[in-house]
C-alpha cells in the first residue's frame, strides 16, 4: 500500500485538504502535515533561519493531522526527512482555491510542495479548483477530489518520469459538466498588478501590491485553454528550467574575449551614445 502524504498551501483547516485527504485514502495510507496557516503565493521557500515546529490537529471528520509553522515545501521536507517514521511514496498538495496556470507555478505554495517532493525523489501532484470572481458560499470541492483521485491513481499505477511532477486543474463546474482531462503546456497568464502606496500613523509610508486577478490567454493546448473548454487540465512540469534554445545563440558569443577588448567595446559604446 503506497504512502501517501497530503498537503496544502491554504493550511491545515482547510476544507480542500479534507476533501483531497478523504478521496486519497481510496488509494492508500495517508498521513497528513501542511501549514498551520495560509501561505498563497509563497512560492518555493526553504527555512533554514529558525526551529520548525509541529502540532497536531483534529480534521472536520475526526481524523488526525499535523501543522508544521513552515511554507508548503517545509511541511514535505519535514515528512520526507523522518516526521513520520514509514517513508512516504507520493506527495499530493491541494485543493488549492483557485487555479494555478501559466507563470502561477513559479508562485504558488500548493505546486511548491510537490516540486519539494521531486528535488527529494519522489512523485508530486498538485491540485488546484478554478474559483470564479464573486462567488458567494461553500466550495464544491468533490469534482476536484474525484479529478486528483483519477490522476493519482494513473501515477500510482504508471510512475513518473524522474524530476517530473503533475500540475492538476480542475474547472469550476459541476462533476457531470465536466468534459474529460486534457494533457496540456503551461499557457500564457496576463497578471494586472498594482502599486498602492499609503501613509501609517507615524507618517511612514508602506505598499500593497495588489491589483485585479489575473486572466489568461485560452489557446487550445494550454492548461488555461482546457479550463476554459470545461476540461481537467494535467500539466506535467520539470525541474530543469535550462532554456535550451537559448544555449545555441548564447554560444555564438564572445565569452573567451580579453578583458580589455571587452572594456574596449564599452567604451565605443558609450561614445555611441554620446553622440
Amino acid at each position: 500500500m503506497k504512502h501517501i502524504l497530503v498537503t496544502n498551501d491554504d493550511g491545515v483547516q482547510a476544507p480542500g485538504l479534507l476533501a483531497l485527504a478523504q478521496e486519497m485514502r481510496k488509494l492508500g495510507k495517508v498521513s497528513i502535515l501542511a501549514p498551520d496557516r495560509n501561505w498563497s503565493g509563497s512560492g518555493h521557500v526553504k527555512t533554514l533561519d529558525r526551529a520548525l515546529r509541529v502540532k497536531e490537529f483534529r480534521l472536520a471528520d475526526g481524523s488526525q493531522a499535523f501543522a508544521g509553522d513552515g511554507a508548503p515545501s517545509d511541511c514535505v521536507a519535514l515528512a520526507m526527512l523522518g516526521y513520520f517514521k514509514e517513508p512516504i511514496d507520493l506527495v499530493v498538495s491541494g485543493i488549492n482555491v483557485g487555479a494555478n496556470l501559466g507563470h502561477d507555478v513559479t508562485y504558488s505554495g500548493t505546486v511548491t510542495a510537490a516540486m519539494e517532493a521531486v528535488i527529494m525523489g519522489v512523485p508530486g501532484v498538485a491540485v488546484s479548483l478554478e474559483t470564479l470572481e464573486g462567488h458567494v458560499g461553500e466550495m464544491d470541492y468533490v469534482p476536484a477530489a474525484h479529478a486528483a483521485g483519477r490522476v493519482v491513481r494513473q501515477v500510482i499505477e504508471n510512475g513518473l518520469p524522474q524530476e517530473i511532477l503533475l500540475n492538476v486543474n480542475v474547472p469550476f463546474l459541476p462533476e457531470d459538466k465536466i468534459r474529460g482531462v486534457m494533457l496540456t503546456r503551461q499557457g500564457l497568464r496576463v497578471y494586472h498588478s498594482r502599486l498602492d502606496e499609503r501613509v501609517d500613523p507615524r507618517n511612514r509610508p508602506y505598499y500593497w501590491i495588489g491589483g485585479d486577478a489575473p486572466t489568461g490567454v485560452p489557446e487550445r493546448g494550454t492548461d488555461v485553454g482546457a479550463l476554459a473548454e470545461g476540461f481537467v487540465s494535467v500539466t506535467p512540469l520539470q525541474l530543469d528550467l535550462t532554456a535550451y534554445r537559448a544555449l545555441t545563440d548564447l554560444n555564438t558569443w564572445s565569452w573567451d574575449a580579453p578583458s580589455s577588448s571587452l572594456e574596449s567595446t564599452l567604451l565605443d559604446l558609450e561614445h555611441t551614445e554620446q553622440r
